[in-house]
Order: C-alpha cells, then sequence, then structure tokens
C-alpha cells in the first residue's frame, strides 16, 4: 500500500508564538506513528516560489495521514499556530510505481537525506510526457526514488498547484547536484511551457529514513 505525506509550507510571521504550536504538535507526533523526514534543515528554491519553511512527514497510507490531519489532538494544535504562521498544508498519496534505473555508483548515502518537493500544473499534457520520459536517467545516476508521483491529494489549507512530486536521495548534495546535472537540465528544457512548476530542494533530518 502505498504511504501518505503531509507537505506544509509556512512562513513563520511570530517565531516565539509559534513555539507553542510546535510543541503540542511534535509530542502528538511522538505516539501517533508518523516519521519526519524534513523540518528546518538546508534548502534551496531552484524554480518558482515556495513559502520559506518546509516540512515532509510520513504516515502509513494516505488515508492514514487524512485521518491524522483531522484527529481531534491535531485539531486542537491547528488553532495555536493561526495567529503566527500563514500555511500551504496538502496531504498526499504515495508512489509505489516503477522507479529510476539505478545507473553506475550512486552517491553514497548521508545520516540526512536530500529531497525535492516539485507542485506542478501541467499545461500541455503530452508535450510534457517527453520530461517524463527524459528525467528518469538523471534522477537514476544520482539515487533518487520517487516518494510521491501525482497521486491523490487533498489541500487542506491555503493553496497549491494541481499535481504533486516528491523524490527522495542519498544526500542533500545529491540532490542538488542531480538538479545541476547537464542531462537533468536538459531534461528540463523539455518541459519548458508544458508546466508551471515550483521546485524546492530540501535536507532531511538525520535518521529520518
Amino acid at each position: 500500500m502505498p504511504k501518505g505525506y503531509w507537505i506544509p509550507h509556512l512562513d513563520v510571521s511570530n517565531p516565539d508564538g509559534f513555539q507553542a504550536y510546535r510543541t503540542k504538535a511534535d509530542a502528538w507526533h511522538e505516539h501517533n506513528g508518523s516519521t519526519l523526514l524534513a523540518r528546518a534543515g538546508r534548502r534551496e528554491l531552484v524554480d518558482g516560489k515556495m513559502r520559506s519553511r518546509n516540512v515532509l512527514r510520513e504516515f502509513g497510507s494516505f488515508d492514514e495521514a487524512l485521518a491524522a490531519y483531522r484527529s481531534p489532538e491535531y485539531s486542537a494544535a491547528r488553532p495555536l499556530r493561526a495567529p503566527y504562521a500563514q500555511c500551504d498544508f496538502l496531504i498526499v498519496e504515495g508512489f509505489d510505481g516503477p522507479q529510476p534505473e539505478r545507473i553506475g555508483t550512486v552517491p553514497a548515502a548521508a545520516a540526512r537525506k536530500g529531497y525535492w518537493i516539485a507542485h506542478v500544473d501541467i499545461t500541455d499534457p503530452e508535450g510534457y510526457k517527453a520530461y517524463q520520459a527524459a528525467n528518469g536517467v538523471p534522477i537514476g545516476q544520482f539515487g533518487g526514488h520517487f516518494l510521491v508521483r501525482g497521486g491523490r491529494q487533498d489541500v487542506v489549507e491555503g493553496k497549491q498547484r494541481s499535481r504533486t512530486a516528491v523524490l527522495e536521495f542519498p544526500s542533500y548534495e545529491a540532490a542538488l547536484s542531480c538538479y545541476r546535472s547537464p542531462r537533468y537540465q536538459a531534461a528540463k528544457a523539455l518541459r519548458l511551457g508544458k508546466a508551471e512548476v515550483d521546485l524546492i530542494i530540501i535536507e532531511g533530518v538525520e535518521g529520518g529514513h
């Protein structure tokens, strides 16, 4: 069964006020079975726009992730952040289909993974297929694989584009190097004019996955 993910993007206006929400939410997360993959690490916005703080949390399934958001315990925590942060919050379904083929010697795994989070509005579905076919080679070369690739999603707060992809890499450096590689840049050229994309590369938490 595919996993489920929380992806909140936040702009925090008052870090001291925000801390009460974070304390209450973290205490609840400790016993609800989810896994924190990324929060407050290094980041680089490489396409489009994104809020300044980005979180990635994994659940056993999409339905489990949605139920956790709607639970009485988390519903009690949400009002604590509302005065102190703007938030675009989506819940997405994981991907369990074919992954990019590993080619050659992939980068070594680090204590902290690296992630791409991409939000996409496809404007030319037929033209976009060339990009989808081409991006697997550089992703495989740098040890990347899809956690999310266009499954169900529910935007529970704020707004977001219609499609989401999340990739995990062996390290933050590998994630950045893949994006900057000539082969990925050649693939990226194939999607220009075919889709509107917001893409951020973020560093995971230590031992997060």
